[in-house]
């Protein structure tokens, strides 16, 4: 883990420019736009939220954000983008809760992306978020369907080859949660090296804790 988090700032400056990742971030929130109603008084959390790219697409619609992260570079780029837009609104931590820094705060709705492979133990980290949330709050997640490791290449830092959404969806069912319900938030083509273009399904994963 401590090998990925020195990637992640490595590339924290120039991590927008990748127009990949951007569409990824586009059509996740467009995923979560369609799944979750969003409201003005609605307090959100982006675990995982690297440069912000996902979330900030979401705040005009919410009331608050948070950006958490494990990289203190992706939260330094985060921080000057909601300084740049002067937004009152949001702000940034630090977690890193497989090493004892929890978030803090209690939100209404967290949002994910891309993260979760990156995490080695999927229901303590569900746990986390149940913890987080007010009652009759959401998650809302996504990441790779089972894949052969073809997607990253270089799985420095990747603990979990995509998931299958059925054990997801058990592991939140135990975790407490409830009406959890899967959907494809997109379709990422990658020319493989050996094996030419192939199809990454992205699943976006809302579930509620119970009020």
């Amino acid at each position: 883990m401590e090998q990925a988090r020195r990637d992640f700032e490595s590339v924290a400056a120039r991590w927008d420019s990748n127009p990949g990742r951007v569409r990824i971030a586009n059509e996740v929130a467009a995923a979560i736009r369609r799944e979750v109603a969003l409201s003005p008084h609605m307090a959100v959390l982006d675990y995982g939220c690297g440069t912000g790219l996902l979330s900030l697409q979401l705040l005009p619609q919410a009331g608050s954000l948070c950006g958490a992260d494990s990289s203190p570079a992706m939260l330094e780029v985060m921080a000057g983008k909601i300084t740049a837009q002067n937004l009152n609104n949001a702000s940034t931590q630090f977690v890193d809760f497989e090493n004892g820094a929890h978030a803090s705060g209690s939100y209404d709705l967290i949002v994910s992306s891309m993260v979760t492979h990156h995490v080695p133990d999927t229901a303590a980290l569900f746990a986390e978020w149940f913890r987080l949330l007010n009652p009759g709050g959401q998650i809302a997640f996504a990441d790779l369907d089972t894949e052969d490791g073809a997607f990253h290449g270089d799985n420095t830092g990747v603990f979990h080859l995509g998931f299958d959404r059925a054990h997801l969806r058990q592991l939140l069912l135990e975790t407490g949660f409830a009406a959890v319900k899967d959907s494809t938030a997109t379709t990422v083509s990658k020319d493989v090296e050996g094996q030419g273009m192939r199809e990454f399904p992205i699943f976006l994963i809302v579930a509620r804790k119970p009020r």
